[in-house]
């Protein structure tokens, strides 16, 4: 059952007013909720609604925004906080605007009432992924510009459409834009994940993501008889190799204490097509894997295996890549290294456990990493269920909070970095 309107049900939640069981919201968890209402969900996310807001969001912040249409209806906008010295390499706070759909039959809640029940958890898609982050950066720069702060290093506010559906039209594309090389990016916030434990979570790489459609001819008949070197055939020695390797792989996560899933590669069978009628054998099938290859693995040499199990299968196979990246950058996690000292002593400063891993998806931080741009996969939310493309994702407000507070204190020892070599 859905909340009758704007997410109110008896006691079980707060709507669009500011007043909660007689306790007054925080605006910053106000705005929060105002921006998971916006409906970013594809496959047609409302993007202008989502800059509409951005940009009153920016007018309120007296910082000002600029878009760039990096391909057809597809919009990137920026806002900038400039630093008292603007020739040193900035800082960017990367965040993407879209959300994945929902089963809506599978939520407590509207997904996109941003209902608060009285334990305080906020339930919206993208309330984990990760319109969060957005509005804790907001709001840690709202509070230090409150405060009169001023920092060395500019820092840029980026709001990117569809990462959901790969970054094509979206961080991808501009990358390779003059205006992205305009904003001398010298180090990078992106979306990490959350932690069930007290332990805070950074992503200092990620895997490789690999789709992959393998496509498998043989001798068609009709399908009462035995006819040899058929298409099924060669897709179940195909499906055989691919899964046998999914398991060997699952043995090796399990078995070490040492690895989390970021570390291996991951198979997964994700379509399966061919076939015309129940008495004829097909002539072709086809089948399609999601693989996720970490950044340690020898990538030349994992297509080989691909190509050997095709081989072995028999003739007729081919394989092509709806998508494959080959980008394995790491983003150094050195003591040496100023960034991520600066990083970890902030967050040492807010008495924070760090846990460092390989992202086991992928973000928009890949393509920023290929340019040669140190990333930093991070949402501040520990104590907290991973949700992210789940039913009844949600994030607790105080958690939420406690996010605003620590990137007040990681900005200004991000933007406070001494000037690097080679910077004016």
């Amino acid at each position: 059952m859905l909340p009758d309107k704007d997410g109110t049900r008896g006691e079980l939640g707060c709507g669009s007013g500011a007043t909660c069981r007689g306790h007054s919201e925080d605006t910053a968890v106000s705005l929060f909720r105002e921006y998971l209402r916006i409906r970013t969900v594809h496959p047609e996310p409302d993007y202008d609604a989502a800059l509409k807001f951005l940009d009153r969001v920016a007018g309120e912040l007296e910082l000002p925004m600029r878009t760039v249409e990096v391909c057809p209806n597809r919009i990137v906008a920026i806002v900038t906080w400039e630093g008292t010295d603007p020739r040193l390499r900035s800082v960017l706070l990367n965040s993407h605007t879209d959300v994945v759909p929902v089963f809506q039959e599978q939520w407590k809640y509207d997904a996109f009432a941003a209902v608060k029940d009285k334990e305080g958890n906020i339930f919206a898609r993208g309330a984990q992924d990760m319109k969060c982050v957005t509005i804790q950066y907001i709001e840690a720069i709202r509070r230090l510009k409150s405060e009169g702060r001023r920092l060395a290093r500019t820092v840029h506010l980026m709001f990117v459409p569809d990462e959901e559906v790969g970054g094509h039209k979206g961080m991808e594309a501009f990358v390779n834009h003059p205006e992205f090389r305009s904003l001398n990016v010298g180090f990078a916030l992106d979306e990490g994940l959350a932690n069930p434990e007290e332990t805070f979570t950074v992503f200092y790489g990620e895997r490789n993501p690999w789709w992959i459609t393998i496509k498998c001819t043989g001798s068609p008949g009709h399908g009462s008889r035995f006819v040899e070197n058929t298409a099924a055939e060669k897709l179940r020695k195909i499906i055989n190799s691919f899964l046998d390797f999914r398991e060997r792989e699952k043995n090796r996560l399990n078995t070490s204490e040492c690895l989390t899933l970021g570390d291996v590669t991951t198979v997964n069978m994700t379509k399966l097509q061919g076939g015309v009628a129940y008495n004829v054998i097909p002539a072709e099938m086809d089948v399609s894997f999601d693989i996720r290859i970490p950044p340690t693995a020898d990538l030349q040499e994992f297509e080989e295996q691909i190509k050997e199990w095709c081989r072995v299968a028999g003739d007729g196979i081919t394989y092509q890549f709806a998508q494959k990246h080959m980008q394995q950058d790491v983003t150094s996690t050195a003591e040496s290294d100023p960034w991520w000292k600066a990083f970890t002593a902030a967050c040492g400063a807010m008495n924070m456990t760090l846990k460092t891993e390989i992202f086991p998806a992928a973000t928009d931080s890949r393509f920023i990493r290929a340019m040669g741009i140190p990333a930093i996969g991070f949402s501040p939310m520990n104590r907290t269920p991973i949700l992210l493309h789940d039913h009844n994702e949600f994030l607790n407000e105080q958690v939420f909070l406690r996010g605003i507070d620590i990137y007040h204190g990681l900005l200004p020892a991000l933007a406070g970095v001494p000037p690097l070599p080679g910077e004016a």
